[in-house]
């Protein structure tokens, strides 16, 4: 706000304000809060102290949705309620040529005893403050610490300095009346309607965030993938090996080294093929025809997760697009609902198959790059109930080793394998959530909950593992929160 406006509106809260006491404090923010004057128009008293809006005016709400607004009080907030309880404002006054307005409060306390306090709000961009004075204009209680001689607790108060002329900030046009009957509603209504905005764009920023993560998730997922399939290229080499390893079981051998023809190929040419020296040459072929197999498997599963990635990049990459058409057209409600949809969240992926909106108490959620769902305990009791309660025998549990800390799950509905990288993404989760957090490497223990049990009478928290595995990482939130 600018020197006028603050003017006008201070000219405006005096026959309001004066003379009636402060009741309730509501806080909106760390940083701006409203006061309960019991004004004639049941309107409450705004003042921002925030550096890039700072603000005083009237506002008009109902109570509930003040209270549905309004954050703990802070102890600034807290103090100034009682500061000011037994008072009753006397004077408004806004300080000539700066942005700082004055209220004066007088009253008595229980032994009968004057009280004098008043309440700075410091409306100075990035100085900007509220500060509690007693009668010798001592700083008693400031909002935010402050900077300079005079803006401490404990110093006698001063306005910070003004800056030059050359090097002030942007002009501010001062506020109109317009159709308002006055100043205050105006600058009510401006700035209503310059922090919806102000949210509206952070909510489309939010959602383009999460969207652009969800695809950049599933597109290293994707590559990874290619990687493996691309490690399997080679599947078929294996059969054609292991069927000329059985045509040539008189070959000769040197060490790790059998030379066979190669009757698949024009001229059948003699081979060198790399082979145990401690399997006979149909052990090897055996060998060769597993790893077959299991290539030829591992390339089938890897294509249907392609197939399915592929999709849903594609469905996610239509979200983007639809949600940029939105923000563009500036509708408020249609991007609203698009957040609220189901097509906003994250697609179905192959390890997830309960609801991925089931909410679980003490517990936080989140999912890996593979898809699946992960959950972190909070606190000791919370540990008990995710592990014995929530968890299947096939979901698999982790730990910190030797270190106090968030029990985790694994969610795994399919019973299949969990991949590697879940494992660690998991394992990461579980050494951030522990005492061991600061450590570079932290040992996680992981088993399947199937083999844990409830010593009796153990505290808390506290399991017996009758088998598991560990595995070292880094502490990290490497896992999308959900």
């Amino acid at each position: 706000m600018d020197n006028q406006t603050i003017q006008e509106i201070v000219t405006e809260l005096a026959p309001l304000l004066e003379g009636r006491g402060p009741g309730k404090i509501f806080q909106f923010s760390p940083l701006s809060l409203a006061m309960d004057f019991r004004s004639r128009d049941k309107k409450y008293l705004l003042i921002s102290a925030e550096p890039n809006q700072p603000r005083l005016h009237m506002i008009g709400r109902r109570v509930s949705d003040l209270e549905k607004r309004s954050l703990p009080l802070s102890q600034f907030a807290q103090a100034t309620k009682s500061e000011l309880s037994q008072t009753q404002l006397q004077s408004i006054a806004k300080d000539a040529g700066d942005r700082i307005v004055r209220f004066a409060f007088v009253g008595q306390d229980e032994l009968g005893q004057k009280i004098e306090r008043t309440l700075i709000a410091q409306l100075t961009g990035r100085a900007a403050n509220l500060f509690v004075l007693d009668d010798k204009m001592t700083i008693l209680r400031a909002l935010r610490p402050g900077r300079g001689p005079g803006q401490l607790v404990g110093e006698t108060y001063e306005a910070p300095p003004s800056p030059p002329v050359a090097g002030t900030a942007r002009q501010v046009k001062p506020l109109e009346r317009g159709s308002f009957e006055t100043l205050s509603e105006a600058a009510d209504a401006y700035y209503r309607e310059h922090d919806a905005a102000t949210a509206s764009d952070t909510t489309a920023a939010g959602a383009r965030s999460r969207l652009r993560k969800q695809i950049s998730q599933r597109e290293k997922l994707q590559h990874q993938l290619e990687c493996d399939l691309a490690t399997h290229a080679d599947a078929e080499d294996h059969k054609r090996i292991g069927d000329l390893l059985l045509a040539n079981t008189n070959a000769k051998r040197s060490g790790d080294l059998v030379q066979i023809v190669d009757y698949f190929a024009e001229g059948e040419p003699v081979i060198e093929v790399p082979v145990d020296q401690n399997s006979t040459l149909p052990e090897e072929a055996a060998r060769r025809f597993a790893r077959f197999a299991k290539s030829k498997r591992a390339r089938q599963e890897i294509k249907k997760r392609l197939d399915s990635l592929k999709t849903e990049i594609d469905k996610l990459h239509t979200h983007q697009a639809t949600l940029e058409q939105i923000i563009a057209g500036g509708d408020q409600d249609a991007l609203a609902k698009f957040i609220e949809s189901s097509s906003s969240r994250p697609p179905a992926t192959p390890g997830t198959k309960r609801k991925p909106d089931e909410k679980i108490a003490g517990v936080r959620r989140y999912l890996s790059a593979d898809g699946y769902e992960i959950l972190v305990g909070r606190a000791a009791r919370d540990n008990d109930h995710l592990t014995f309660k929530i968890a299947r025998p096939y979901d698999l549990w982790l730990h910190a080793a030797d270190y106090p800390g968030s029990h985790v799950i694994v969610r795994n509905p399919t019973r299949k394998e969990i991949p590697h990288r879940t494992v660690i993404e998991a394992a990461q989760l579980t050494a951030w959530f522990s005492h061991a957090r600061e450590d570079t490497k932290v040992p996680v223990h992981y088993t399947q909950r199937k083999f844990l049990s409830k010593p009796k009478g153990a505290a808390p928290g506290l399991v017996r593992m009758s088998s598991f595995k560990t595995i070292t990482v880094e502490p990290k939130q490497a896992a999308e929160r959900l």
